[in-house]
């Protein structure tokens, strides 16, 4: 054999520091043995090949050992690229089923809102009673929040797009029976889960693509479609078409079909191989992903404090959705048509206002959009609450909607940013399914202490639960090397005048810096 020197380089994907880089150099074929070294390896013991076989036999058992086991890093791989709503194309239709199931879950969410002064009358039932209909989706979002990362792992997107639809489909069917209340209180926490898994799935899918917050206005616009819909429909086959309430539920069941049919369809080959080689572990953590998620610094501090914030907001949306018509009716002495026509306002200004403060909110930054959408809607709620006119409520209720829109779309991209792209299912998916539990236990509270207090209690709840959020919100971390600040840091640093100065200058088309 020739003595003459010969190179070769192996090089073994790298993403981070969990993976491998030989360099393999021969100088004489017959010195082979001695002559292979690492140059670059995190295992400073790895014992040294005896042959290019056995190199290539450890080599290989390294990267089955790492795909089979959640409990050590994943392989890494090369830089997946950033996928968009269009691209690659079979995206087109994903969306659109994800953007479907939002109008689903935005539905379900507000017309148990509009049909609650019907479900009084129809089961004779209490404020106290009839608010077990809020709290029992409950248990279904708990129980999202614990197997939706499982579910990915498992399955991947295509358990979800079955999954969640067909719970739909279950409680729907269930309920459009009319059976005694007790069965539709229990019902409705199978509706949850699989509102709870999707909203968490979706979020996280969407919250990785290219123009997040555009992305996810859009869909949580569709949320605001559905809840805009929803009352509108609810409310006319009872006033106008003279049916009962459970009709409305025909129409839900036709809905969550066509959900079935397009999820399970585009998300068929979104497998649960396919999601761990799209999201490798990215760090040396032992723990599983959810583990590390909720219990592992620096990712359980963003985690747990999206989780609050989501929490809080999303017992804000509901409970004001959910509760405006009855407050307009009993003490803004409202028509049932007007003051259902409410509850569509509010929605409807939820909806615009994701569509259109997402184009705003990438351009200052997520953390200063949310300390300015904040505030701007507790005015709104101070002026609904103590301006005993139906007009002005009517008005400062849609606007409300408007600047709490875009809330949960934001946190979402924030907490994207901030959380390496193995933990978007686990975190977004525990934060997403948690928050939608204050969507149960806000509304069953209002409608507990109206039992005694009357539902004038709405207003000081939602304007509590307003002041609240605002400061989990201070404590989220800034998003090192990202330019951006936490939105404590930068009130801190700045002072309120500072951040008003930046909102003026970038209203003038520009920026004011320091």
């Amino acid at each position: 054999m020739s003595p003459h020197s010969a190179k070769m380089s192996s090089h073994r994907s790298q993403q981070n520091g969990t993976s491998s880089t030989m360099v393999l150099e021969l100088s004489d074929l017959s010195d082979t043995q001695n002559r292979i070294s690492p140059i670059h390896s995190n295992e400073k013991d790895r014992p040294r090949p005896s042959s290019l076989r056995e190199l290539g036999r450890t080599l290989s058992k390294e990267d089955n050992d790492e795909n089979e086991g959640e409990t050590l890093p994943s392989p890494t791989t090369a830089v997946e690229k950033v996928q968009r709503w269009n691209e690659p194309r079979v995206n087109m239709v994903r969306s659109f089923g994800a953007f479907f199931s939002f109008i689903i879950l935005g539905a379900n969410d507000a017309a148990l809102g509009a049909l609650i002064p019907y479900l009084q009358d129809y089961y004779n039932l209490s404020y106290t009673v009839v608010s077990l209909a809020f709290l029992s989706p409950l248990a279904g979002y708990i129980s999202a929040a614990l197997l939706n990362n499982t579910i990915h792992l498992r399955f991947g997107q295509r358990g979800i797009a079955i999954i969640g639809p067909c719970s739909h489909i279950l409680a729907y069917t269930v309920t459009a029976v009319h059976p005694p209340f007790p069965v539709i209180a229990v019902v409705f926490a199978l509706a949850g889960f699989g509102s709870g898994v999707e909203d968490a799935a979706w979020n996280a899918w969407m919250g990785a693509m290219a123009n997040a917050n555009e992305i996810l206005g859009f869909l949580h616009g569709f949320y605001g479609l559905g809840a805009t819909i929803a009352p509108i429909v609810a409310t006319t086959l009872v006033t106008q078409a003279g049916v009962e309430w459970y009709y409305f539920y025909y129409f839900m069941i036709g809905m969550a079909t066509i959900e079935l049919a397009v999820c399970s369809t585009s998300f068929w080959s979104a497998s649960g191989a396919e999601f761990r080689r799209l999201n490798p572990r990215t760090t040396e953590s032992k723990d599983n992903r959810m583990t590390e998620a909720l219990f592992r610094r620096p990712a359980a501090r963003v985690t747990w404090l999206c989780t609050l914030f989501l929490f809080g907001y999303m017992g804000i949306e509901v409970a004001l959705g959910g509760w405006i018509t009855e407050f307009m009716l009993s003490v803004r002495k409202g028509g049932r048509f007007a003051s259902g026509m409410t509850a569509t306002g509010f929605w409807l200004g939820m909806t615009v206002g994701r569509v259109v403060l997402g184009f705003v909110t990438p351009r200052i930054g997520e953390n200063l959009a949310i300390i300015i959408y904040i505030p701007i809607t507790i005015a709104l709620e101070l002026l609904f609450w103590l301006v005993p006119q139906f007009y002005v409520s009517a008005v400062s209720v849609a606007f409300q909607g408007f600047f709490l829109g875009p809330l949960f779309p934001a946190a979402v991209v924030a907490v994207s940013k901030l959380l390496p792209r193995h933990l978007h299912v686990s975190a977004l998916g525990f934060a997403s399914a948690v928050g939608f539990s204050g969507a149960a236990l806000f509304p069953f509270a209002v409608g507990a202490i109206a039992q005694t207090r009357g539902v004038e209690v709405l207003q000081p709840v939602i304007l509590a639960l307003l002041v609240v959020v605002l400061g989990v919100w201070f404590g989220l971390p800034g998003m090192a090397g990202k330019g951006h600040e936490g939105g404590g840091e930068r009130v801190r640093r700045e002072g309120w005048r500072g951040v008003v100065d930046r909102v003026k200058g970038w209203a003038r088309g520009r920026f004011v810096r320091r």
